[in-house]
């Protein structure tokens, strides 16, 4: 098959059979259906739901919770608007209305702006001793107390917003500390749980969580807001993380060989094809041998680059749905929520077809990772760009932002997986790696845009789209060239490095 961009799709002519040839099973694989490795996937999604709607229910509620008619906020009324206002709205306020009595602050775009960045302060500090720690102890204890605590502490923010902006600045960044080690430590558990031929399929599920969460919380904060005032937001979010995790808690284990439901049949169908990549890392890591891994920097710098066209969108598409476009805010919501609904669709059919080339052998898993990573990132660039081009005009607009952010869920089955191809033992740790870099874009993406777009114009909007797609095609090139599905040699268990061996001598003896 030619390689897409003119690019070699396989780094390494021996990862076609020999990334392949560990898949090859003789018994039949028992159904998924009602499994205990399907369970959990499910378990994850409404877990990482929870999570990406504790994660951006500020951002939303944050239109609610501050005063826009105090003359103290910073409107930027002044500035002409880049599309005409609709008819009978130019002299409307933007005030949202809420039942009597909830409160407001008056809270300027600078603190508003600290107060989102918040999160990623504690954000950033976990994901690599959260993924470390998941790899050696098992990831599901660190997966639902990071859930179980974010929620708890969530439901303490409106107590914290009466109390001052440094108290709820704080708050905001001890849940991003208990969330980081979330990510993290679901990749300790599908090193353990996922079979090789249906990794794509299980993780796939259980991520797109997120992009389910987001429309969910996009979709219904703003009629919450209006409807029970913006601490209901809160105390909902952080009482369904609450809820799920008395399931989690039940209903899940580390690893197969210690579940007390799963069948037997199950049992020994996950603990002979994952073997002995299916284990702790124990105490020590081969760091040197990461850093000087190519295919890992495949990893990191790919997932930077689709980040932050992701982060671009999620915290400015709001913003140009409204300054550019003046949606009003239930519109808003609800628009700016479509895209990521159109993202779950196509990473759990993405994950699908995905297991299925490399069930059926079509390609190995080096060429699958590459195919739907370098589709992943081409397609969304190629619809973002438009969207700077077609003027005002709402429709145009909302196909080309959906098709954009729909078709980034083609690349789930592939980087954003990848860790786990290249080295299962290790993939919690190597996921917070990854995640904190990949948060990196999460924190200069808004800068850049800000830098853009002061003027408030068109022209300013069309350099940040861009500039998101062209980092979105570097990132599909890079890895293309350099990415591979194939376990690497410092991330073999001593069983593994000693198999060739006993290969090789008992050739020997013949």
């Amino acid at each position: 098959m030619p390689p897409p961009g003119g690019c070699s799709i396989n780094a390494d002519s021996s990862d076609e059979s020999e990334d392949t040839k560990s898949l090859i099973q003789n018994d039949p694989a028992p159904p998924q259906c009602c499994s205990a490795r399907l369970n959990l996937a499910v378990l994850m999604f409404l877990g990482f739901s929870v999570v990406y709607g504790l994660r951006v229910n500020l951002s939303v509620a944050m239109v609610a919770m501050v005063n826009a008619t105090n003359p103290s906020v910073d409107r930027n009324t002044s500035v002409a608007p880049a599309c005409p206002l609709p008819p009978g709205t130019e002299n409307t306020s933007d005030t949202l209305q809420q039942p009597d009595g909830t409160p407001e602050y008056t809270w300027n775009p600078e603190t508003q702006g600290w107060l989102l960045g918040a999160f990623f302060f504690g954000y950033l500090c976990t994901q690599i001793p959260g993924g470390y720690l998941a790899g050696h102890y098992g990831g599901s204890k660190f997966l639902g107390l990071g859930v179980l605590g974010t929620a708890l502490l969530t439901l303490l923010t409106p107590v914290a917003a009466s109390w001052g902006v440094h108290w709820l600045f704080a708050l905001r960044a001890l849940e991003g500390f208990g969330e980081g080690v979330t990510f993290p430590a679901m990749m300790a558990m599908w090193a353990r749980w996922a079979p090789p031929l249906e990794r794509s399929r299980l993780m796939t599920l259980s991520g797109s969580g997120g992009a389910f969460g987001a429309f969910v919380a996009l979709s219904i904060t703003g009629f919450i807001c209006e409807k029970l005032g913006w601490p209901a937001v809160f105390y909902l979010c952080g009482g369904a993380g609450c809820f799920w995790a008395l399931f989690w808690f039940f209903l899940v284990a580390d690893d197969p060989r210690t579940h007390p439901r799963i069948s037997e049949e199950e049992r020994e169908y996950i603990v002979s094809s994952v073997g002995a990549q299916g284990t702790g890392h124990g105490w020590s890591v081969p760091l040197l041998s990461m850093v000087l891994s190519v295919p890992l920097w495949a990893v990191i710098i790919t997932q930077m680059c689709f980040n932050w066209t992701f982060y671009t969108l999620l915290t400015s598409l709001p913003t140009y749905m409204n300054s550019i476009l003046h949606f009003d805010l239930q519109s808003n919501g609800f628009l700016s929520a479509l895209p990521y609904l159109g993202n779950l669709l196509v990473s759990l059919l993405s994950g699908v077809a995905a297991d299925a080339l490399i069930e059926r052998k079509v390609f190995s898993i080096t060429v699958v990772r590459k195919i739907f990573t370098f589709f992943g990132l081409l397609l969304p660039a190629v619809f973002l760009v438009p969207v700077g081009y077609v003027g005002c005009s709402h429709i145009l607009t909302v196909t080309f932002l959906t098709l954009s952010t729909s078709l980034g869920g083609t690349s789930s089955p592939g980087v954003f997986i990848n860790q786990i191809d290249i080295a299962p033992r290790y993939a919690g740790f190597l996921l917070g790696i990854t995640n904190t870099c990949g948060t990196i874009p999460g924190v200069m993406a808004p800068i850049v845009t800000g830098y853009f777009t002061e003027d408030h114009s068109m022209d300013g909007w069309r350099k940040v789209f861009w500039v998101a797609a062209g980092i979105n095609v570097g990132g599909a090139i890079f890895f293309t060239i350099f990415g591979s599905g194939k376990i690497q040699k410092w991330a073999e268990t001593e069983e593994e490095r000693a198999e060739p061996e006993r290969t090789r001598n008992g050739s020997a003896g013949q």
